[in-house]
């Protein structure tokens, strides 16, 4: 089986977050579709992404979206 393409690759909100996992701009993409043309990335969400728990490009961007709700996420 070979090894998903971050950079090619369809993402959708079932594509699961492994140690491969990379921000590029594929990834970039899918949460601006999913999460609003305001999307960045931050430096605490991108710890979050790559912390080793079991989550989904749909719990990520849900959890993007609680952190900008919540005030934690600002645009630059």
């Amino acid at each position: 089986m070979r090894a998903f393409d971050w950079h090619s690759d369809s993402i959708s909100r079932a594509t699961p977050i492994n140690k491969s996992y990379r921000n590029t701009q594929n990834v970039r993409r899918f949460f601006r579709a999913e999460c609003g043309s305001d999307f960045v990335f931050d430096r605490p969400f991108m710890a979050w992404l790559k912390d080793g728990a079991t989550k989904t490009m749909g719990d990520a961007a849900d959890e993007w979206m609680r952190r900008k709700a919540a005030g934690v996420i600002r645009r630059r």
